[in-house]
């Protein structure tokens, strides 16, 4: 069918995974991509296809309403998968641990940040010198005192994951979890969304953002930036030390 997109991947149940996210974040936005059709056992998953058009100033400023509307709906805690799914987190490729948790900054060093950090080094793709800063910046989170209930967030959110048809912004993709809602704004930064600036102000007109939010982009990129490190390779480690280096200028 020419209406329907299938995909097929090739880690475990994440066919799955991603079906439970999308329906999770659709029950806040319809402009989170439809799920038609699904074959557990083959791993096979359709969603509605995404007549792409190009982006437009008005289209991001809906992206940014409707990504505010997502996060408002919430999670039961930080780290908590979509409702009724207990099975794999997948970012990409990779799995990721989702346990729910009480704390934001505990969860997100212990369960986003160090896993992958650890394995780029075990992959030769960061030093030890690197890794020592990722650490103290993980560090500085814990310890820093994170006024923010559990947002349902996408967990993906680069630019590829946010396409643009002649009816709106559409959701794609996600990893999707209870967790800080900057991490999502902060991730299309880092890939660079289209009129990203139209995105903020979009997503204010629904939530209101302190007025440094952007000052804490480097610190809600230590994850996907770990994560590219150890999938992409050691051109990704020096932005991974920045963003650590930043991490601490900001928290003290």
């Amino acid at each position: 069918m020419t209406d329907v997109f299938t995909k097929q991947p090739r880690e475990p149940r994440s066919a799955e995974a991603e079906a439970a996210g999308l329906r999770w974040l659709r029950e806040a936005s319809d402009c989170v991509a439809e799920v038609v059709g699904l074959d557990a056992e083959r791993n096979i998953l359709q969603t509605r296809r995404v007549h792409e058009v190009s982006p437009s100033q008005d289209a991001a400023r809906q992206a940014g309403r409707e990504l505010a509307r997502i996060h408002t709906a919430g999670a039961g805690a930080f780290g908590a998968p979509p409702t009724g799914w207990e099975g794999p987190n997948y970012i990409g490729t990779q799995e990721q641990e989702c346990t729910p948790h009480e704390h934001w900054g505990e969860f997100y060093v212990n369960q986003r940040v160090l896993p992958f950090a650890r394995r780029a080094v075990e992959a030769g793709n960061l030093d030890a010198e690197g890794m020592a800063l990722v650490a103290q910046a993980c560090a500085a989170v814990v310890v820093t005192r994170w006024d923010v209930a559990p947002a349902r967030i996408h967990g993906d959110l680069w630019a590829g994951n946010l396409l643009f048809s002649d009816e709106g912004p559409v959701f794609i993709d996600p990893a999707a979890h209870g967790g800080h809602p900057l991490t999502d704004l902060a991730m299309l930064a880092l890939f660079g969304v289209p009129f990203r600036e139209d995105v903020w102000r979009g997503y204010q007109e629904v939530t209101p953002l302190p007025e440094d939010f952007r000052e804490y982009f480097p610190l809600h990129q230590l994850h996907p930036l770990a994560v590219h490190t150890l999938t992409h390779g050691r051109s990704y480690a020096r932005p991974l030390v920045t963003a650590a280096r930043e991490t601490l200028e900001k928290l003290g």
